[in-house]
């Protein structure tokens, strides 16, 4: 039995590394600094496995789609699906919304939350409502009600939906977020990565956390050799899963709760400054 005042046991040496994207491993203007470009590579060389896992679809993933090394994959969408960046974001595993769910998502947030606008990602592209802000990232969007975004002829037909998006443009971000989860927990997963009051939606039981727990899981690799990074709502499962892990110092408040430790902002290059410290043997455990 281990007394009061034993020392803690050591914490295994990390064998992956789990980060966020935007608010974490980027900076402010979307950029990879020289000191994150090194630490990463210096961590795959050392053998321990980078993750980028992002709430991003694949085709923005080019900022960083050099520097995953070997292995070449990334986690997006909020964990809905794995794909190959060494094969131009090529989708390895859909972990898919229902669309019949989504739509029971749709009614019921338009009733807890009037004013609501939707729109969906799918794994071929992203398509929103009239009343959703419009979104130039993707100017060759479908622009029409979430009723016919979601329609298809015959089910499993139509390309398979990563994410809904629910957007409010008048609520508070953290209360539209626990008005959604009240009214439509049961139906699917709910979080937030935006400073507005935007929802990201997936499939029931889908999020970073669960996606890279299955990926650790074909490695052999257990939580407690992970180590994870984040700042926002959408990072919390990751965060609270892995072994180790780090808010931003950019962090809301709510991921600094969750997380284990803390690191300096994005813009300081804080996925960096932990890095360095696993490879130097200088991490606390």
């Amino acid at each position: 039995m281990t007394s009061p005042h034993s020392p803690r046991p050591a914490a295994p040496a990390p064998r992956l590394i789990a980060t966020d994207l935007d608010g974490t491993l980027l900076r402010d203007d979307k950029s990879v600094s020289e000191r994150t470009v090194a630490a990463l590579a210096a961590a795959e060389r050392a053998g321990v496995e980078v993750f980028f896992v992002t709430g991003r679809p694949a085709r923005w993933m080019d900022v960083v789609a050099d520097h995953v090394h070997g292995h070449g994959l990334a986690i997006c969408a909020n964990g809905a699906a794995v794909v190959d960046l060494h094969a131009g974001g090529t989708f390895l595993e859909v972990r898919p919304l229902d669309r019949h769910v989504a739509l029971d998502v749709v009614r019921t947030l338009r009733a807890a939350a009037p004013g609501t606008s939707f729109a969906v990602e799918f794994t071929t592209g992203f398509h929103y409502e009239p009343e959703y802000p419009p979104f130039y990232l993707d100017p060759g969007a479908t622009v029409a009600t979430a009723e016919k975004l979601l329609f298809e002829e015959e089910p499993g037909a139509a390309a398979p939906v990563l994410k809904l998006l629910a957007q409010h443009p008048r609520l508070d971000p953290d209360t539209f977020l626990a008005t959604a989860r009240t009214a439509a927990a049961t139906l699917a997963s709910f979080t937030r990565s935006s400073p507005t009051a935007l929802l990201e939606i997936s499939g029931l039981g889908v999020s970073k956390a669960s996606t890279l727990a299955l990926c650790c899981a074909e490695r052999g690799i257990s939580a407690d050799e992970v180590v994870a990074f984040g700042d926002m709502p959408n990072d919390i499962e990751m965060l609270t899963w892995a072994g180790r892990s780090y808010a931003m110092g950019n962090a809301h408040p709510d991921v600094i709760a969750a997380a284990s430790g803390r690191t300096v902002a994005n813009n300081e290059d804080g996925v960096a400054v932990v890095i360095e410290r696993i490879l130097a043997g200088t991490l606390d455990s």
